[in-house]
């Protein structure tokens, strides 16, 4: 008898153990686009920051899930009465994946690369106001400003200022070697990318062992990896209809929250008819917002009137002066000499938003006279063509860097809107640190690009991710383009 009490005994001790050892550590998350490369500091795609932000790059300052900017790499800084030095004070013992120091030197180093003549940053702007980066000693670097900005410490949390090391800098776009939690282990292109725990991490150190990020662009397949639990995470979901399927099933659960992503029919506004304010207005109320949000989003999405997030304290609604109305577009289109309409292109990225939104865009336009051709381009191909070559008349894209509405002040960007008066508005914003004014101020720029209708703006993009009900710790809001795995852990 106490043989056998104690095989049970024994059996059950072991089948504890089992269990324990096989508690799941590793995560499969999939998403729809692919990083062109592994860079975050030279390029526009924020597929790079979905994989990267916070897990293998880190900043000064980082965003968390709420949108609040918290310090990083910096443990603490100073900010000089004339708001011109900003002194920051590094965390010691922080190293490189690959071993070495990060201190103050990096960040110098980093800083002064961002704002180099042969910068390609895609963010270079925000950044212009940095006159000088000082290494005070091997852990404190002082940050002098040619005039105030009062969103320095918000721009500084952008994956476009994480840390690198010159040391690394010649193979980043493939060989990513930051500080965070997490480091690089491969990347199989066209399938995934792997990161795994970061043994000396010098904060607090990730839950899991391993992270595959898993790329399906296409919405049906997406759909099918889920159901199949070949994935446990699919961020910004790209088959919204399909979620009710995933809430109805105790297997998942159905993550919905807010973006910072502006999602515009970008128009060219120096390529003719474009250039053109009468026929910008015209493409604007030739839109109906909330068709294209049900037929392209099945109701997943707020519709704006500029580029501008609805959540923001310092939102206006500006969607009246876009309102649907396809008589007056093709009036304003007769008014500006095209009473037969035109020709134009449409080129849409991958993502869903875009390829099911310019589908029924072009139809609209059609309504009135415009023909769009549409060019389904992969993201690449995006990004040279459109973002850096601004060969396009028209593109739709979603804007996921946080309250970025400084870009119009910006000709060269790729809808290339030059407005004096604009960019005097922002240089002023940038130097202002009082609450209420800058409140005024932004109220004032989203009134101006609206009136200007520089772009048809469409809607803020729903943040939509499906899960395996075990999965915790996943940002349910999307403040910038990441999946932050730093403190996702799976139910015991």
């Amino acid at each position: 008898m106490f043989h056998l009490r104690s095989l049970i005994l024994g059996s059950c001790a072991a089948a504890l153990m089992a269990g324990a050892v096989a508690a799941k550590s590793d995560i499969t998350v999939a998403m729809q686009l692919e990083p062109p490369h592994l860079d975050p500091t030279s390029a526009a795609a924020g597929a790079i920051d979905s994989v990267l932000y916070s897990n293998v790059f880190e900043g000064l300052t980082r965003f968390m899930g709420d949108g609040s900017v918290v310090p990083g790499l910096a443990e603490s800084w100073e900010i000089s009465e004339d708001g011109l030095t900003y002194t920051f004070k590094l965390h010691s013992g922080v190293t490189f994946h690959d071993g070495t120091t990060m201190d103050a030197e990096d960040v110098k180093f980093s800083l002064d690369r961002i704002n180099a003549d042969d910068s390609v940053n895609a963010q270079k702007a925000l950044f212009s106001a940095i006159s000088e980066v000082n290494v005070v000693d091997p852990t404190t670097v002082e940050i002098k400003l040619s005039e105030p900005n009062g969103n320095l410490l918000f721009n500084l949390a952008w994956g476009d200022a994480v840390i690198v090391a010159p040391e690394s800098i010649d193979n980043i776009k493939q060989l990513p070697i930051g500080t965070g939690a997490f480091k690089f282990t491969s990347w199989t292109q066209g399938d995934n990318i792997m990161i795994e725990k970061n043994p000396n991490y010098w904060g607090t150190p990730a839950a899991l062992d391993m992270a595959t990020f898993k790329f399906i662009s296409d919405p049906t397949a997406a759909f099918a990896s889920m159901m199949a639990e070949d994935v446990d995470v699919f961020v910004a979901f790209p088959a919204p209809e399909n979620l009710p399927q995933f809430e109805a099933d105790p297997r998942f659960q159905v993550l919905v929250g807010s973006t910072e992503g502006e999602t515009i029919l970008a128009m060219n506004n120096k390529q003719a008819p474009f250039d053109n304010v009468k026929v910008r207005e015209a493409v604007a109320h030739a839109i109906n917002r909330q068709a294209i949000i049900d037929g392209a989003m099945f109701g997943y999405g707020t519709p704006i009137g500029t580029h501008f997030a609805p959540h923001n304290p310092a939102y206006v609604d500006e969607t009246a002066l876009s309102a649907f109305d396809p008589e007056k577009a093709k009036a304003l289109l007769a008014e500006a000499g095209f009473p037969d309409g035109f020709e134009t292109t449409l080129d849409l990225p991958p993502p869903s938003y875009a390829r099911r939104g310019g589908e029924i865009i072009a139809a609209q336009l059609a309504d009135v006279g415009i023909t769009a051709k549409i060019n389904n381009v992969e993201w690449a191909q995006w990004l040279e063509t459109v973002f850096k070559g601004k060969n396009f008349g028209l593109t739709i894209v979603s804007h996921t860097e946080p309250m970025d509405i400084g870009v119009y002040a910006n000709p060269d960007y790729y809808f290339q809107y030059d407005n004096p008066d604009f960019q005097t508005l922002i240089a002023k914003l940038n130097k202002t640190t009082d609450p209420e004014m800058r409140t005024q101020m932004l109220g004032q720029a989203q009134k101006v690009i609206a009136e200007d209708y520089v772009n048809a703006y469409l809607f803020q993009l729903a943040a939509i991710t499906v899960a395996k009900a075990g999965v915790k710790g996943l940002w349910s809001n999307a403040p910038t383009q990441a999946t932050d795995l730093t403190a996702v852990t799976w139910a015991d």
